[in-house]
């Protein structure tokens, strides 16, 4: 049953605005962006994506913050408590328009259970990372992080000898891809894959995910039985080619099925991993349950539930385990199901890597990561230019070229047209200028907001994701993104903001959002180069002082001050 209130949303288009300036008109677009149907998941329950992930605590509270980013100031900013606005003070023209925190519990409350009792009094919600944080782009946002992550271990395959390079093709070909979860974060998995040139079966408990996901071209095809969808791929394995192949099932009982197969020879998958839900239990399916019960079942009984997921968890993850006993290579994608199995009284739950230690974390050294814009202007074309833009501003690099053009070639826009790349240290503020001029010269018809995951390279404390064993042992300091929100809020950002859980879970994550506005204006420019500069900066000092050589190279190399000389723990470089 949707929330009271519920009606649809979607963000206005064009040139004219109903707040006082574009620097409150961009989050007052970018939140009803969230809650577009082509974007959010539950948009009447305000749910954007990841379960639970909500934009606005109430559609009173959502109401309440439209109306106040309208009548908003240029010298003003807007503090939004877990959803709901909370007061509006008086700061300055360099200060942030919003400040938002969602979900933050002192350490000994940071419990699901405490969290679920403050939700239904009404006092807090979920923000996930970018659902809360109004910079939500449908799936495509966590896109190219998915395609770094597959091509990544593809050349590990390729570099272990269990797999062989093809010429002319991405690091998957020849190789079948197993996974779950075909959601909001999940859906990207297919097209990663088959982007990189391999084979893909994602197992969903919801048809309808998976239906719009071919209908979106993330993915290719929904299978009506297992035996259908293997034979599909294996062909496409045989062939070297790109495919992908949803399967309606819950993962915890069609991965010990494929591992079965897989050891007696009739099929050979080469890479396992998962995206369900497994972060919050009660969005998981046990197994026995009705997808149409979850919610229902959910809600009326949450321990009983919870304890049945990881019960499912379990079985889910030993097939995990046993598929890397029998040589697939198998990594976590940040969802915590690991931990949830080791609840659920599986004692190997944590014997495979999650995919930033195993795959990424040479990039976060360097300050690469996600950098996504939107075209307030609502028209693809604004989002054409910028792509051409990007590439003449970054001639040599030609896998940043390569990216853009299959993203256009591929990528279905939801919602506003968005686009999403991984830039570093030193590239970030170039691109936030040349947005910019872009606007200030007319070459778009509308500002260009800029902004990024939470899941970045020094914005987000999390050990069973992005800081999972850190070099030195500094994977549960959250010091670094509370400094990451303070860096952005006083630099220029036009919205930042401050969450606890994302897409790991309660009491396993604290990370920061920042936003900015590219308006053209030549105070826009001024904010785009600190923000720009300091927020990857962020994510090259932390790995500086967690001991990694290579962020202690960049630092020297472009001129990152570090006031203290770093001791070095790792020389580890990117597959």
């Amino acid at each position: 049953m949707a929330l009271p209130g519920a009606r649809p949303v979607r963000a206005p288009r064009g040139t004219e605005i109903s707040a006082k300036s574009w620097q409150t008109e961009a989050p007052l677009r970018m939140l009803m962006n969230n809650l577009d149907p082509e974007v959010a998941e539950r948009p009447d329950d305000l749910v954007v994506y990841g379960g639970t992930g909500r934009a606005a605590r109430s559609w009173e509270a959502f109401d309440a913050i439209v109306d106040t980013l309208r009548d908003l100031e240029d010298d003003e900013t807007l503090l939004v408590q877990s959803g709901k606005p909370v007061g509006v003070f008086r700061t300055n023209t360099w200060a942030p328009r919003v400040l938002l925190a969602n979900s933050n519990l002192v350490g000994d409350w940071a419990t699901w259970p405490e969290f679920r009792k403050l939700e239904a009094e009404g006092l807090m919600m979920y923000g996930q990372m970018t659902a809360g944080s109004w910079i939500y782009i449908g799936t495509q946002g966590i896109l190219q992080g998915t395609y770094e992550t597959f091509a990544a271990a593809g050349r590990k395959l390729i570099s272990q000898g269990r797999a062989a390079a093809v010429a002319g093709k991405g690091s998957l070909a020849g190789t079948i891809t197993l996974t779950g979860g075909c959601g909001g974060m999940g859906g990207a998995q297919p097209l990663a894959v088959t982007l990189n040139d391999g084979a893909c079966l994602v197992v969903d408990v919801d048809e309808t995910r998976l239906d719009r996901r071919v209908g979106k071209r993330y993915l290719d095809e929904v299978a009506t039985n297992l035996d259908d969808a293997l034979a599909t791929l294996q062909r496409a394995k045989d062939e070297q080619r790109g495919w992908s192949v949803g399967l309606v099932g819950n993962a915890a009982e069609v991965f010990p099925e494929i591992l079965r197969r897989h050891r007696a020879g009739e099929i050979t998958v080469d890479l396992v991993t998962d995206q369900t839900s497994a972060h919050d239990p009660l969005s998981y399916l046990p197994i026995g349950y009705e997808a149409s019960e979850l919610l229902a079942r959910a809600e009326a009984d949450p321990e009983g539930f919870t304890r049945d997921a990881q019960a499912s968890m379990a079985q889910h993850v030993r097939a995990m385990v046993e598929f890397q006993d029998a040589g697939a290579e198998v990594f976590d994608y940040g969802n915590s199901i690991r931990d949830e199995a080791r609840k659920g009284g599986y004692d190997r739950a944590f014997e495979f890597p999650g995919f930033v230690p195993a795959y990424i974390r040479p990039l976060f050294s360097e300050g690469l990561g996600p950098f996504r814009w939107a075209a307030l202007s609502g028209d693809p074309e604004d989002i054409r230019v910028t792509d051409a833009a990007l590439k003449d501003l970054f001639p040599e690099n030609s896998h940043l070229h390569n990216w853009l053009d299959a993203a256009a070639e591929r990528v279905e826009f939801e919602g506003l047209p968005a686009r999403i790349c991984w830039l570093g240290y030193g590239e970030r503020h170039q691109a936030g200028l040349l947005f910019n001029r872009l606007v200030a010269e007319g070459k778009v018809q509308a500002p260009i907001v800029i902004g990024r995951d939470h899941l970045d390279a020094g914005s987000v404390a999390s050990p069973y994701r992005e800081t999972e064993a850190m070099a030195d042992g500094s994977d549960a300091i959250a010091d670094w993104p509370l400094l990451n929100a303070l860096t952005a809020a006083s630099s220029g950002a036009t919205w930042v903001s401050i969450h606890h859980g994302g897409g790991v879970g309660i009491g396993r994550s604290i990370h920061t959002g920042q936003v900015s506005v590219a308006d053209g204006t030549e105070l826009a420019a001024e904010k785009l180069e600190r923000l720009l500069t300091n927020d990857p900066g962020m994510g090259v000092i932390r790995h500086v002082d967690a001991g990694y050589q290579r962020a202690a190279d960049v630092a020297n190399e472009r001129g990152v001050r570090v006031p203290m000389e770093p001791t070095i723990r790792n020389t580890e470089t990117a597959w």
